[in-house]
């Protein structure tokens, strides 16, 4: 354990340091006043106030957690998990940075900007070569470099909208929260889906901490007992709400919606959110049903020519070398030109000084971000001026980006 006297930066009477075991009770005061969750909330969970207390101790102990103090009280801080993403069938080394909060008697003091400076040091000292968040003020994180890389779409659908029964071969089974087979189906899953995250076991933590005891789980199972999907879900006030549904094939898809039409005589209505980035009416015979889309994860890349040396381009053969000039306001070693070419099926990214190349790409790290991620495509960039450079140029990196959205459906 990293000594408490151990400062990574001082400023007068504020000074920057890791937090410790020992600082648990200020990490969960400042996490309540910051995010407005109050006692009341977390006993409606079914905890109780020693495991409230202790519910956050793993992170302290696994993630990395950064902080200001004043004196000896706690100021600000930031925290970023070690976790892994799937990008385009690359499994990625990803930060995951979560907790970032001030009292309000310390705001204006660029708290925030030197953590956020710092976690982004120690992301690239871990070799993270990306890093996701979900924003609290999307201008800030854009500010930092991070990118709307997903969206969450959420849907309601009447009772009497709901698919009509498709017959499959297989059932839905109740099972408990951590039955290995409903962990299996997200692996799987997991590893064939961009953009999605690949849990481990602090993750998963994640996913259940707050959640009620009226929260289900149920596995679609074939005819020969293969789990090929599950559903999250509770229902509550005549409403069916998912929190989560992942099938690996239609026959899944089909069995998991039988189960939820056939709860229609208990709910008016189901609710849930969809993160493919496709709306759901197409799917439905009834296809006005509500949905409403808004901007989700944010993700941006920490070290650009280890992530563009991992990175599945479509189109190796391309004869041609791109020269990406990149400015990054806090990463300084993203700034400058990488020269990326391809060479037998093998990327090479070269740092240069040519400011003046050909084949110029120029990006900032945040568009950078969202092109590779495949949000937004490198035309759509370019016509928005985010990008500068010569036209011929889009349709090769179009060619090169695969086209497939993040599928991102978890939250820290």
């Amino acid at each position: 354990m990293e000594k408490a006297d151990k400062y990574i930066e001082v400023n007068g009477d504020f000074k920057m340091r890791k937090l410790t075991e020992n600082d648990l009770e200020q990490f969960n005061g400042l996490l309540r006043y910051a995010f407005q969750i109050t006692m009341e909330d977390l006993l409606h969970t079914g905890w109780t106030e020693d495991q409230i207390m202790h519910a956050k101790m793993p992170i302290l102990k696994n993630a990395y957690v950064l902080g200001w103090f004043y004196h000896d009280k706690l100021a600000s801080m930031i925290v970023v998990y070690s976790m892994k993403v799937n990008i385009h069938d690359y499994i990625c080394k990803m930060g995951g940075v979560t907790g970032v909060a001030t009292y309000p008697e310390y705001t204006g003091r660029g708290l925030i900007h030197s953590l956020i400076k710092q976690a982004i040091r120690h992301m690239h000292k871990e070799g993270q070569s990306i890093s996701f968040l979900y924003p609290y003020s999307i201008p800030l994180y854009r500010k930092h470099g991070w990118e709307i890389i997903s969206d969450k779409i959420t849907f309601t659908i009447k009772d009497t909208q709901l698919p009509k029964v498709k017959p499959v071969t297989g059932m839905m089974e109740r099972v408990e929260l951590d039955r290995e087979d409903l962990l299996n189906v997200h692996d799987y899953f997991s590893m064939q889906r961009h953009g999605a995250m690949i849990r481990d076991e602090m993750a998963w933590d994640e996913y259940w901490r707050w959640d009620n005891d009226d929260i289900i789980a149920a596995i679609y199972y074939n005819k020969n007992h293969k789990p090929l999907g599950y559903l999250i879900y509770y229902i509550r006030n005549d409403i069916f709400h998912i929190k989560e549904m992942v099938y690996l094939n239609t026959e899944a898809s089909h069995g998991i919606w039988n189960y939820i039409s056939a709860h229609h005589s208990m709910v008016n209505e189901v609710k849930g959110n969809n993160f493919s980035g496709e709306p759901m009416a197409f799917m439905f015979e009834d296809s006005e049903i509500v949905e409403n889309i808004e901007p989700y994860f944010m993700a941006r890349i920490i070290d650009v020519q280890d992530f563009i040396l991992k990175y599945p381009f479509l189109d190796k053969s391309q004869k041609i070398k791109i020269n990406f000039k990149i400015t990054d306001s806090i990463a300084k070693w993203n700034n400058g030109v990488f020269k990326v070419y391809w060479n037998e099926e093998e990327t090479y990214c070269e740092k240069t000084d040519d400011l003046h190349a050909a084949n110029l790409v120029e990006i900032d790290i945040q568009t950078l971000t969202t092109m590779f991620m495949g949000y937004k495509r490198p035309t759509f960039l370019y016509e928005c001026g985010r990008i500068n450079t010569e036209y011929y140029m889009l349709r090769i990196l179009e060619q090169l980006i695969p086209v497939e959205k993040p599928y991102f459906s978890d939250y820290f």
